[in-house]
């Protein structure tokens, strides 16, 4: 190394004089400093230039690359299992199977495995492995990564349909599991994601009847332990199979509407996967915005090819470039509030858009002026300018955030005219509480007939039985703007 910390410091000159390597030195960097660097990256390199190392990287990239080119499926598959119930981090790999064009499946109770997993047309096992890319794989969604649904109940649903065959209704899967590893918190998860779909129940029934079928079925059983003998017992097949259709009373419920059950199955699954709450307005997004997710994903693309460098060569003027004045329009699904060190507050929001998801900028004026705009799930409108950067993904930051259109808002009302000032207490408690980065609805109080916004929250069913038992359920409703 002593020779070469030599040229690196005072330079190389070859036999005729002539100067090869010029060094620090020639470069006007003094000598101290030279050794101090040389030193430095003499320890770096170390780690960063490990000759076994960098060969052991180059073929597991040459491997996974190879991969993801002729089973594309397979790979993202198997990229999906190594986040398994990450639901911040799934999403980001969804996008990418839909880039390269893969299908999602919902899960299904009677296809899911825990994980994530491939599903082929009608081709011959053989055919797979001589004609790569020539089939058409799916990815289906794992029960693993639903929210709220553990390893151990799903192994219990999988090993007993693989066992005893496929779940035949929603009453066979909850005789089938009861009284093992699968809670009624599990089984509110699936129902929410769609896993019970390919039964006759809506949703909205099987959320209504659900805890009433595991009670009777859970009774039922202890009766059994015991020796004890009900009417459901007694009969003939026929009269039992009739005695069965009273033993399980489904209460009847229409469907939440499209709106609600893409709102839960971004929820409990971390994307949109029976359909898109922008696809209707898609006319009215394409007329109005100037730039979308793909177009953001294509200029990372050209700053990381050379297909930039090409255009510049040509005097070409790119279609997008830094600085530059954008209108994008998505829904937000996620804000991320910090402080800065002048103690300003700033978001990072993430907005989805039909192509996928883009991260905005919101310095503290915006943040301000954007007031009740700034929530989960609601549609906006950004007025930005891109910040493009070669070594970082292109971003926009926001000049001005409003709502698209005449869409309406939820407001949470809370009515306190006749609460006394220890229920007023547990309600501001309640308030700060529940507020936090995952705000998904505006609050109102409203004292007489004055009404006062009051700030965002983060609500669900469990959050507003919380406001409930403080100020009365007559008390608390859900409006709109």
């Amino acid at each position: 190394m002593a020779k070469e910390r030599e040229i690196f410091i005072n330079g190389q000159i070859d036999e005729k004089g002539n100067v090869v390597v010029p060094g620090c030195v020639r470069n006007g960097i003094d000598e101290t400093s030279a050794n101090k660097i040389f030193d430095e990256m003499s320890e770096f390199a170390k780690y960063a230039f490990n000759k076994s190392h960098a060969a052991c990287y180059a073929v597991i990239a040459y491997r996974t690359a190879y991969l993801k080119a002729y089973y594309p499926a397979e790979f993202m598959a198997a990229t999906l299992n190594s986040f398994l119930g990450n639901l911040d981090k799934i999403p980001q790999y969804i996008d990418e199977c839909k880039l390269l064009g893969i299908e999602i499946l919902k899960p299904e109770i009677n296809k899911s495995d825990r994980k994530f997993t491939t599903e082929y047309d009608e081709f011959k096992k053989e055919d797979l492995g001589t004609a790569p890319k020539s089939y058409n794989a799916k990815i289906r969604f794992g029960l693993g990564s639903i929210k709220n649904v553990g390893t151990v109940p799903v192994n219990t649903i999988v090993a007993e349909r693989k066992a005893n065959g496929p779940y035949k209704s929603f009453t066979d899967f909850c005789e089938r599991i009861a009284n093992q590893d699968v809670n009624k918190k599990c089984i509110e998860s699936l129902i929410k994601a769609g896993a019970f779909d390919e039964f006759e129940q809506t949703r909205n029934t099987l959320l209504a009847s659900f805890e009433k079928i595991i009670d009777v079925i859970q009774s039922s059983n202890k009766r059994g332990l015991t020796g004890q003998v009900s009417m459901f017992d007694l009969g003939s097949e026929k009269e039992q199979e009739e005695m069965n259709d009273i033993k399980y009373q489904f209460e009847e419920k229409e469907e939440m509407s499209n709106k609600e059950l893409l709102s839960i199955e971004k929820e409990y699954l971390g994307i949109y996967i029976s359909g898109h709450p922008l696809e209707k307005l898609r006319n009215q997004i394409e007329a109005q915005s100037t730039i979308n997710t793909m177009q953001l994903r294509q200029i990372d693309e050209q700053m990381n090819s050379q297909m930039l460098a090409e255009d510049m060569s040509r005097n070409e003027k790119p279609k997008f470039i830094d600085g530059q004045k954008v209108k994008y329009i998505g829904i937000i699904a996620s804000i991320k509030k910090k402080y800065t060190k002048n103690n300003r507050i700033m978001a990072f929001v993430t907005i989805e858009d039909l192509y996928g998801t883009a991260e905005i900028i919101v310095f503290e004026n915006a943040y301000i002026n954007a007031g009740k705009s700034l929530v989960e799930e609601n549609i906006v409108v950004v007025d930005g300018r891109l910040s493009i950067r070669e070594d970082d993904t292109t971003t926009i930051i926001a000049n001005d955030i409003k709502n698209f259109g005449e869409q309406k808002q939820k407001i949470f009302n809370l009515d306190i005219t006749n609460a006394d000032e220890e229920q007023k207490d547990k309600l501001r408690g309640a308030l700060r509480y529940f507020h936090g980065d995952k705000n998904n609805i505006n609050v109102q109080i409203r004292i007489n007939e004055e009404i006062k916004p009051c700030g965002q929250i983060y609500l669900t069913d469990k959050i507003q039985e919380v406001f409930e038992d403080i100020i009365g359920k007559e008390n608390v409703e859900i409006g709109m703007l």
